[in-house]
């Protein structure tokens, strides 16, 4: 089993190092890359003096580096995490044996029931909650860390993974996607620490967490296309109905109807609000032929699975099932 450790970084020449020297000691026998995403500083530079191989990404953003090392690096299990030395580096090995054992697609790092939280700016925990509720109401996704970026990965997930993502949106669609096609997903309790000094979070409460909102509405709209034009037929036939309702009483009163431009109005609203709803059944059953075909694809690639009698070869301990069910944060997601 070829295990792969993928680090997107941008300006982390203080942190990178000691990242890599840590996932080397948790996982021995794994591949680690970085990709340097247009860093000013010596990232790429301290990154391939501490044995990592390096790629190159010109374009500004989390979701390209992340892109261009998931087209690039082969695996049979992906290990993603930041260059900054925030994540336990220690426990990537349970986050393997679970995926590989279970036979799971993803595994994500919770730092949120950690005694790490408070390091988080207030602005990121309340963006991180009102996120995660929202993926949650929409794509029935029971993540609880919607924007943990310590996630490990099938190979079936990345072949099959479709990103559009540029920035620190990415772990948003990489959830999406994992519950719109209903693939087996589970969470794990992980520590989450301090950067290290002169380590400075490239995360814009505001900015980020916007393009992160607006992701979340297109995708919203392409994976339940029915739902999302019904809701704006809907909306559009309400304020048609508030508009056209004084000029029906007064139509009521006088027989007349002195306001012919209204009623123009309404009656182009309630086109628009009809043929909105006609594309959206039209784009649901366009989906889910989408969503079949991509089954197919997810079905023809091999599992996790065959590999668990590797683990031991991989310097990974294989707990038992009475281990697996007494560990905190082990629970089955999805």
């Amino acid at each position: 089993m070829k295990i792969a450790v993928i680090l997107p970084c941008y300006n982390e020449e203080v942190a990178i190092g000691g990242t890599i020297d840590e996932f080397r000691q948790a996982l021995p026998t794994a591949e680690i890359i970085v990709c340097d995403n247009n860093s000013s500083d010596r990232t790429a530079d301290v990154a391939r003096a501490h044995g990592a191989r390096v790629l190159v990404e010109p374009r500004p953003g989390k979701g390209h580096a992340v892109r261009r090392l998931l087209g690039s690096v082969d695996a049979d299990v992906y290990v993603m995490a930041d260059g900054d030395m925030t994540y336990d580096a220690s426990v990537a090995p349970r986050m393997v044996e679970r995926l590989v054992r279970e036979d799971l697609d993803m595994v994500v790092g919770n730092r949120l029931t950690s005694s790490g939280e408070h390091l988080f700016r207030s602005g990121h925990r309340f963006g991180n909650w009102m996120f995660t509720t929202l993926v949650k109401t929409f794509f029935a996704s029971t993540v609880e860390d919607l924007l943990s970026g310590y996630r490990v990965f099938s190979r079936r997930f990345v072949a099959t993974f479709p990103s559009q993502a540029r920035g620190f949106e990415i772990e948003t669609e990489l959830t999406v996607h994992a519950f719109e096609y209903r693939l087996p997903v589970a969470e794990v309790d992980t520590p989450y620490k301090a950067r290290p000094e002169g380590s400075v979070s490239k995360l814009s409460t505001y900015r980020d967490g916007l393009r992160i909102l607006i992701v979340m509405v297109l995708l919203f709209r392409d994976v339940k296309p029915l739902q999302f034009f019904g809701a704006v037929a809907i909306a559009i036939a309400v304020a048609a109905l508030g508009i056209f309702w004084p000029v029906y009483l007064t139509f009521l009163q006088t027989a007349l109807v002195p306001r012919i431009p209204t009623i123009v109005l309404v009656s182009g609203m309630f086109v628009v609000g009809a043929v909105l709803l006609a594309s959206g059944i039209i784009l649901d059953r366009v989906s889910a032929t989408r969503r079949f075909l991509h089954r197919m694809s997810y079905q023809a690639q091999a599992g996790p699975y065959q590999h668990v009698g590797e683990l031991g070869d991989l310097g990974i301990h294989e707990v038992s099932s009475a281990e697996s069910a007494a560990a905190p944060g082990l629970s089955e997601l999805g």
